[in-house]
């Protein structure tokens, strides 16, 4: 287990280095100046390509791409990722700050994605080939079919502006309203990202309690008279749950890019609204730092996948 785990760390260290080289190089090579983004068209005057090029200068996009990555790499390795052109602020501090409302609104709509799949699943399974199963699909592979963009403006239009039941934006009302604000700005933004991670993993649920429902141990145990709830709920369904481990761990970045388009349609003010920001004015530092941090997330998951699947199921072993 432990050469393992050194094994993958160290390849998980060369890949995010290309992964940073890759990433670096692309968003040098995007059409656009991040220097003549910061001014507006009718501010241009006579002198200000002086100011552009001195600009640039002092941000050194004027020297050549292989010198501007060895200066950021050699930053890098010591956990510093640069400066912002826009706000001239650390890019980790930047990202740091916005981490937290994205881990809020993410592990909150993974809570409410298993509530939903894990229950559903396990019917639609027990009652499969049936009208309760038929629905399950139905619900599933709407909820997968349907952008979340649109089910946020539904949702914002429905409970915000006509029953006026929920704030359609922010992470919590000016002036401060504690937890309970903070949860009412919550509640649809992780209840519409829940409910797309839903849709997958109840089918997942499904699928995997059918295969234990048919295992020789679960016909032994009704064999014996054990109870069927007793049955799916002590025997099957823990057995079946297992893999969901995996499946959660790499649903976890997929809800990553989720968050990134539901953090733009309310406002939430998290690590995804920052990097459309970023994107939207050419902030070199900013839109490579979040590519990294997604790219360490990804990386991590995939590990974490493999450890805990081991951790559990015995019959599993790591080389």
């Amino acid at each position: 287990m432990t050469a393992f785990v050194i094994r993958r760390i160290l390849v998980n260290i060369v890949v995010f280095i290309l992964i940073g080289i890759g990433v670096f190089l692309l968003v040098r090579a995007a059409p656009g100046d991040p220097v003549r983004m910061m001014i507006r068209p009718e501010d241009l005057q006579e002198g200000s390509e002086a100011f552009i090029q001195a600009r640039r200068e002092e941000l050194g996009l004027n020297d050549p791409v292989l010198v501007q990555y060895g200066r950021w790499f050699l930053d890098a390795i010591t956990g510093n990722l640069g400066d912002s052109f826009v706000n001239r602020q650390p890019v980790s501090g930047l990202l740091l700050e916005r981490l937290g409302p994205t881990v809020l609104l993410m592990s909150t709509a993974l809570a409410i994605s298993l509530l939903i799949a894990i229950p559903l699943g396990t019917v639609a399974a027990v009652r499969r080939n049936t009208s309760v199963d038929y629905a399950a699909a139905a619900l599933s592979l709407g909820v997968i079919s349907v952008p979340s963009f649109f089910l946020g403006i539904v949702a914002i239009y429905i409970f915000s502006l006509q029953l006026g039941w929920l704030p359609s934006s922010g992470m919590s009302t000016p002036g401060g309203g504690g937890g309970t604000d903070v949860l009412q700005h919550l509640i649809m933004p992780a209840a519409i990202l829940g409910l797309a991670s839903a849709g997958p993993l109840t089918r997942y649920v499904r699928g995997s309690l059918i295969d234990e429902l048919s295992a020789d141990y679960v016909r032994t145990a009704e064999a014996k008279g054990a109870a069927p709830g007793r049955v799916v709920t002590r025997h099957a369904l823990r057995n079946s749950l297992i893999p969901l481990i995996t499946i959660i761990m790499i649903n976890i970045p997929q809800m990553l890019a989720g968050a990134v388009v539901l953090e733009q349609v309310f406002a939430w003010p998290g690590m995804g609204q920052l990097a459309v920001r970023a994107v939207n004015a050419q902030d070199y530092p900013v839109i490579v730092g979040f590519a990294l941090y997604v790219a360490a997330l990804v990386l991590i998951c995939n590990l974490l996948a493999d450890l805990a699947y081991a951790a559990v199921d015995p019959r599993v072993k790591v080389t």
